[in-house]
């Protein structure tokens, strides 16, 4: 069924354009909007007025960890974590060790919820869960449709819990790409041998997919691959191919090179940069000199806000990467610009939002940019449109039962809390 948006004020999410008219939204994953001057003959439909307000393309997410959503809240690891080697190993490898299946479920749905809530309608998601491997992906991507919220998954493929587990990882992998759009997981070169990488490249040219993977976000990673390797991580994942593929996604890239940012930019792949987790994890900031423009926003897992993950970027990027407005608007949208090159599907037109913005100042093509930063938030979103198919509507979601979700969730949350503290 289509949807009536009348009185709608659309923002051209690419050219920032306005426009008045009514928006008829096709249904469906390749669903397509039509601007229409003359409603009359539109009967029967679902209409929203839209007067007032402003309709613009969803949002999208380039990084996310669904698994940690149950982490909110939690008590100090057992060990006080003295560098990030220990935040990881203290704190979440003891948390996805301890995942099973219902909460592996509960914390994609949380995700979701959160997500088309915040304005997003598509996740690009990396999962670990290493004593609950098998099946994990399909568990999330059917929480997620549930919500109505499009997603490209990949489990997180690593030898650091043993040859057994990353073969795991390695065949979840392989079975779910028979079926669903996705990538080839990796934790980070630092827990990936020569022997599992080169199995992930052989995935990846098999499925002509590309690898998501976490790259130098703390200098450990640097260090283990020169020490190891005798090369630094962007060489070391060049050397195996990684860096051909435009589907390819490199996470962090913070404690690289003039040498390895030579090889981004010259490679088709995407940078995922996460802010306010760099900040939280104290390993540094993200500078984006020599890097090409392929450079995407994520949340890392922190939360699933991408207007908060935007603005983030503008205010710590002024001292350390030189980014203005148009830049940040820029890598804002830049995930939908990689999700539309590598031909991924549930990203089309009719996947918007309708932003309650009752702005004090004049809003137009020329000022936009100015009310992205400083202006306009979760808060104003009011409705969301996912594949043509209301999701959110006046703040509430639809598709699912919220309150009942939470309750569980916060069951669960208390019950992988414990298995973690005996862990």
């Amino acid at each position: 069924m289509s949807i009536l948006l009348k009185n709608a004020t659309y923002i051209d999410w690419k050219t920032l354009e306005f426009k008045t008219s009514h928006i008829l939204v096709d249904e469906g994953l390749n669903g397509k909007i039509h601007f229409l001057d003359n409603i009359d003959q539109q009967k029967g439909i679902e209409t929203i007025d839209c007067k007032g307000k402003y309709v613009t393309k969803s949002f999208a997410v380039g990084h996310h960890h669904a698994y940690s959503a149950l982490s909110r809240g939690m008590g100090a690891p057992k060990k006080n974590p003295e560098n990030f080697y220990e935040v990881l190993k203290y704190i979440w490898w003891t948390l996805d060790k301890c995942l099973d299946r219902e909460m592996i479920e509960y914390s994609a749905l949380v995700t979701a919820i959160a997500c088309a809530k915040a304005g997003s309608t598509f996740i690009i998601d990396h999962h670990a869960s290493p004593f609950a491997v098998y099946d994990s992906l399909d568990i999330m991507a059917k929480a997620f449709e549930k919500v109505g919220v499009s997603h490209l998954l990949c489990y997180e493929i690593s030898d650091r819990d043993g040859a057994d587990i990353a073969e795991q990882g390695l065949n979840v992998t392989d079975t779910y790409l028979q079926n669903h759009q996705g990538l080839v997981g990796l934790h980070a070169s630092f827990t990936v041998g020569n022997d599992t990488l080169q199995k992930a490249v052989e995935l990846m040219n098999l499925f002509k997919s590309g690898i998501h993977v976490h790259v130098a976000e703390d200098f450990y990673d640097q260090q283990h691959s020169l020490k190891t390797y005798n090369k630094r991580v962007v060489e070391r994942l060049n050397d195996f191919g990684i860096l051909n593929s435009p589907k390819t996604i490199l996470v962090h890239c913070l404690h690289i090179n003039d040498n390895e940012r030579e090889l981004i930019k010259n490679s088709t792949c995407w940078i995922a940069q996460n802010t306010e987790s760099n900040l939280n994890n104290n390993v540094g900031y993200f500078k984006s000199i020599g890097l090409g423009d392929r450079i995407m926003l994520g949340t890392d897992g922190m939360h699933s806000n991408m207007l908060q993950s935007a603005k983030s970027a503008f205010f710590f990027g002024q001292g350390f990467d030189n980014i203005q407005y148009s830049e940040t608007y820029r890598r804002f949208r830049n995930v939908h610009r990689y999700i539309e090159s590598n031909q991924f599907t549930g990203d089309g037109d009719n996947n918007l939002v309708i932003l309650d913005y009752d702005t004090p100042t004049e809003i137009n093509q020329n000022n936009f940019l100015g009310h992205f930063i400083f202006g306009i938030n979760s808060n104003h979103i009011s409705h969301v449109i996912s594949k043509g198919k209301l999701i959110v509507k006046d703040r509430q979601i639809l598709t699912v039962n919220e309150e009942e979700i939470l309750k569980t969730s916060r069951e669960l949350a208390s019950k992988l809390w414990k298995k973690m503290q005996n862990s």
